[in-house]
C-alpha cells in the first residue's frame, strides 16, 4: 500500500472510531462509515470488507497508543516499581474517561462476534501486556525491588484488576481515590509502597 492509500486508510480508521465511540459497535453500518467519511461505498470497500474488520483496524490504533509499559530508553534510570506506577497511572488516565471510551463497543463486538482465542485483538492485547508486566516484575525480583513468586500470574492478576475497575468505572463509577487505592493495593502485593498514600 502507497502513502497516499495508508493516508486515506488511516483517515477511515480514525473517523470510523468516532462513529463507533458514539455509536456503539452493534448498530454501525458500512453506510455510517461512507456518511462521515465523505467516500463513495467503493472506496471504502477497497480497504475495508465490513464493520468487524474496520472495528478490529479501530482497536488495533486504539491499542497501538494505550498506555503500553515503558520498556525503551526512558526507563532505563528508573525502578521497576517506578515503572510499574507509570504505567498504572497511564491505565489510571483509560478508567476513568467517560468520554471517548470504545468501551462499550469493544464488548458489544465481543459478544457479537465471539472471536477465538488466536483472532481476538482484545486477547492478543491482554497478553502482550501480560507478557511485558511479567518481564517487569521479574526484572523487579531480580532487582530486590518485588517480592513475588509467581510473575505470570500476578501480571494476569493486574491486568484482570484493571479490566475489573474500567468495567466497574463505565457502570457504576469511580472516584480518583477509588482508583488510587487499587493501585496501592496493586503495589503492595508486590512489595512496593506508593508515596503520598
Amino acid at each position: 500500500m502507497g502513502d497516499r492509500a495508508l493516508q486515506k486508510r488511516k483517515y477511515i480508521v480514525e473517523r470510523a472510531r468516532e462513529v463507533f465511540l458514539k455509536n456503539g459497535y452493534r448498530t454501525v453500518t458500512m453506510k455510517d462509515i461512507v456518511e462521515v467519511c465523505g467516500i463513495s461505498r467503493g472506496g471504502l470497500y477497497l480497504y475495508f470488507a465490513n464493520t468487524k474488520e474496520l472495528f478490529e483496524a479501530v482497536l488495533e490504533e486504539e491499542y497501538a497508543g494505550a498506555g503500553a509499559l515503558p520498556e525503551a530508553a526512558g526507563s532505563r534510570n528508573r525502578t521497576p516499581g517506578e515503572i510499574l506506577l507509570q504505567y498504572l497511572d497511564g491505565q489510571k488516565r483509560v478508567i476513568l474517561k467517560k468520554k471517548d471510551n470504545l468501551a462499550a463497543a469493544t464488548y458489544e463486538y465481543l459478544f457479537e462476534n465471539k472471536v477465538s482465542g488466536k483472532n481476538n485483538p482484545v486477547k492478543k492485547q491482554f497478553d502482550k501486556s501480560a507478557a511485558a508486566l511479567e518481564r517487569l516484575i521479574e526484572e523487579g525480583v531480580r532487582q530486590e525491588w518485588m517480592v513475588c513468586e509467581d510473575a505470570a500470574e500476578a501480571a494476569r492478576n493486574i491486568l484482570y484488576a484493571l479490566e475489573g475497575l474500567r468495567v466497574t468505572a463505565q457502570t457504576t463509577g469511580l472516584t480518583s481515590g477509588d482508583v488510587d487505592r487499587e493501585i496501592a493495593y496493586i503495589m503492595g502485593t508486590l512489595g512496593l509502597e506508593v508515596k503520598g498514600e
